[in-house]
C-alpha cells in the first residue's frame, strides 16, 4: 500500500512538475482571468438587443454606436477627470505619508515598534462599510463631502496600510552598510534616507504607486457616499447605467471598457518598474 501511495505522488509530482503541465496552468489561468474583459469588450460591440440574446450571441456585425452613445456625453470626461485627480492625489499622498513610516519601522527599533505596525495594517483589516459613517460625519462637519480633497483622504486611510507594509518589505533588504557609511560621512538620518535610501528603493516605490492608483481608479463605495454631483469618479459613472427596471447592458459595457482602457495602457508602460518592484522582494 505504502508502494502504490508513493507511485501514484510521484506520478502527480511528474505530471504537474514538468514544464508542459505548468504551461496548460498558466494558460488556463490566463484565460480564466482574460475572458471577463473578453466578454466586456464583446458586448460593447453588439446592439441592445443582441446584448440581451440568449443564448450569447458569437457571431454577429459589430457596432460602434455604444460607443458613440457614451462618448457624446460631456459627463463622461468629468468622470475620467476626477478618478485622475483622485487616484493621483492619493497616490502621492499615500507614498508621501507611508514611504517614511515604512522606512521608521523597517530601520528603527523602538518601543511599541510592533503594536505601531499592527495598528496600521487593522485600517486594512477594518470593513470599508464600517468607516462610512465616521468618514460622512467627519466629513460634513468640515465641509469635505462632495471634495476631491475629501476622497483623496478616505482613499489614503483605506490604502495606507498596504502601502507601509509593502515598502516595509523593500526598506527590509536594502543593505543597511550604506547608510551607515553615510552616517559616517555626516549625514544625518534624514538626509541619508533621500540620498541613498529612497533612489535604491524608487522600484518598489514604482510598484506600490502602481498599485495603489489602481485601487483608487476602481473604489467605488466610497466614491458613491462620499462624492455626489461635483465628484464623480468612474466606477460611479458606470453605475449611472443601471437603472431601477433595466440595466443597458451594451452602453454599460463600452463605458466599462473606455474605462479599462488607460489602466491597461499605463500597465504596458509601467510594468518594467512593476514587475522589477514585485520580485525586489518581500517583508519576511
Amino acid at each position: 500500500m505504502t508502494e502504490r501511495k508513493t507511485t501514484v505522488s510521484s506520478i502527480i509530482v511528474r505530471l504537474f512538475g514538468s514544464i508542459w503541465a505548468r504551461r496548460v496552468v498558466l494558460y488556463l489561468f490566463a484565460i480564466w482571468c482574460l475572458f471577463p474583459l473578453y466578454w466586456i469588450f464583446l458586448t460593447a460591440l453588439k446592439t441592445p438587443i443582441q446584448a440581451m440574446s440568449r443564448p450569447p450571441s458569437f457571431w454577429f456585425e459589430a457596432t460602434l454606436e455604444n460607443f458613440e452613445k457614451v462618448l457624446a456625453d460631456p459627463a463622461i470626461l468629468d468622470f475620467f477627470i476626477d478618478s485622475a485627480i483622485v487616484a493621483a492625489g492619493s497616490t502621492i499622498l499615500s507614498l508621501l505619508i507611508g514611504a517614511p513610516t515604512a522606512y521608521i519601522l523597517a530601520r528603527f527599533h523602538f518601543k511599541g515598534r510592533g503594536d505601531f505596525g499592527f495598528w496600521i495594517l487593522s485600517t486594512r483589516m477594518t470593513p470599508p462599510v464600517a468607516m462610512l459613517i465616521p468618514f460622512f460625519v467627519l466629513f460634513f462637519q468640515l465641509g469635505l463631502l462632495d471634495t476631491h480633497i475629501g476622497l483623496i483622504i478616505a482613499h489614503v486611510v483605506l490604502n495606507l496600510a498596504i502601502v507601509v507594509w509593502l515598502l516595509r518589505g523593500f526598506f527590509s533588504e536594502l543593505p543597511v552598510e550604506l547608510e551607515e557609511a553615510a552616517y559616517l560621512d555626516g549625514d544625518t538620518y534624514f538626509s541619508a534616507f533621500f540620498r541613498i535610501t529612497l533612489p535604491l528603493a524608487l522600484p518598489g516605490l514604482a510598484s506600490v504607486g502602481i498599485l495603489i492608483f489602481l485601487l483608487s481608479w476602481n473604489e467605488f463605495l466610497f466614491a458613491l457616499v462620499l462624492g455626489d454631483s461635483e465628484v464623480r469618479t468612474v466606477p460611479i459613472g458606470l453605475y449611472g447605467f443601471i437603472g431601477y427596471q433595466t440595466i443597458r447592458w451594451a452602453e454599460l459595457s463600452a463605458s466599462a471598457a473606455l474605462m479599462i482602457v488607460p489602466i491597461i495602457i499605463f500597465i504596458v508602460i509601467f510594468q518594467r518598474h512593476l514587475l522589477r518592484g514585485l520580485t525586489m522582494g518581500s517583508y519576511r
